[in-house]
């Protein structure tokens, strides 16, 4: 049994090795794709934290990846020395801040904003948790918006650019590498950081799902009112909660900023807040195979979905758009997938159902 789990793991490794080689002989915009569809199982995982183990729903999620991105691009771009003398001062040739120091400052702030947030929304479940927390998302994403006055933040919905891509070691992903026999572009590089990520936080999901704090989570799920009768303090592990799966959202947005090279407000829209919700639902609440299916499904199908709808676009004379025509296909493919599957592609076990009865020795007495 073992040796099967082996087999699986070093051909499964192997081939998330050679993925971005064999797509890149197709072009590079594949091997983008792949990349953002990396960077929303990352999501995924941490709005799983807050949805799938502490049965809390948050539309407003988004909001911490933009914290993410938008750290990131002021502290790796020179948009701040050149609205700010006194930053200007010290670095006169922009901020380039180093990326083993932004990770965890983007974790630590995402976090704390995800406590800041979960703090007044205690008391609130269901429907009203997440108009709360959709309200959250949107004020962060005006703010983003319109703080470029009367002092420049965040450049408003012009964006900041020129942000530095991630380097360590030596090694800049924003440039290929030449290894003599095969040439690494960019988008490559960064697919290898970001699939190193995905393993790391699938690692950190898992093993939070198997420890106490986990099993508060699900029991808080199940019935909040049970867990704090059995001694759990449902205040703190709903806190946490927030914050931890907040800090998954700060770090991938880092990681976006770096990888686009360019942030706006109009990346954080309610949409994708929608998006990354329906990537958990679809996928299987709670159980983390699920969710990366869902994930990677909900990311790549928009992308796929293109070379769907431009030529009925053509067949239609030009009369739909394809954009639009193309969000149809997609709500029409999970209206499918969700009809056949409801608890979602690849959902939890289940657990707690009655055992079969035995097979000899004394059999149940009916009720009468």
């Amino acid at each position: 049994m073992m040796k099967n789990k082996l087999v699986v793991f070093l051909v499964a490794g192997a081939l998330l090795l050679l993925t971005p080689l064999i797509a890149q002989y197709f072009g590079n915009a594949w091997v983008r794709i792949i990349d953002i569809a990396l960077l929303y199982v990352l999501l995924a995982l941490g709005l799983n934290i807050v949805v799938g183990y502490a049965g809390l729903l948050d539309l407003g999620y988004i909001a911490f990846y933009a914290v993410g991105a938008y750290l990131f691009g002021l502290l790796a771009s020179p948009h701040l020395a050149d609205h700010f003398a006194a930053v200007r001062a010290m670095f006169p040739y922009g901020m380039h801040t180093p990326l083993w120091f932004v990770i965890p400052l983007a974790l630590a702030v995402a976090g704390t904003a995800g406590v800041i947030l979960g703090a007044p929304t205690l008391k609130l479940r269901g429907d009203y948790l997440a108009i709360v927390t959709l309200g959250f998302g949107e004020i962060i994403r005006v703010f983003l918006n319109n703080l470029d006055a009367p002092v420049n933040i965040t450049n408003g919905p012009k964006g900041i650019s020129q942000i530095d891509s991630i380097k360590f070691f030596g090694l800049d992903l924003g440039r290929t590498l030449d290894l003599g026999f095969i040439s690494l572009p960019s988008v490559t590089l960064y697919y290898y950081l970001f699939l190193s990520m995905v393993i790391v936080s699938v690692i950190i999901c898992y093993r939070l799902e198997r420890s106490r704090i986990g099993r508060a989570w699900m029991a808080i799920r199940e019935d909040e009112i049970a867990a704090k009768a059995m001694g759990i303090n449902t205040r703190n592990m709903k806190l946490l909660a927030f914050g931890m799966g907040a800090s998954f959202g700060g770090v991938a947005g880092s990681m976006f900023g770096a990888f686009q090279g360019f942030i706006s407000p109009e990346s954080f829209s309610l949409q994708e807040s929608i998006m990354v919700v329906a990537m958990v639902v679809l996928g299987g609440i709670g159980h983390i195979p699920g969710v990366i299916v869902g994930a990677l499904l909900l990311a790549a199908l928009p992308e796929v979905l293109r070379y769907v709808a431009g030529p009925l676009q053509e067949m239609s004379g030009g009369r739909l758009d394809s954009a639009i025509l193309r969000q149809l296909l997609i709500a029409l493919a999970m209206i499918a997938i969700m009809l056949a599957r409801p608890r979602g592609l690849w959902p939890s076990p289940e657990h707690g159902k009655a055992a079969p009865p035995p097979s000899g020795g004394v059999q149940p007495v009916p009720a009468k």
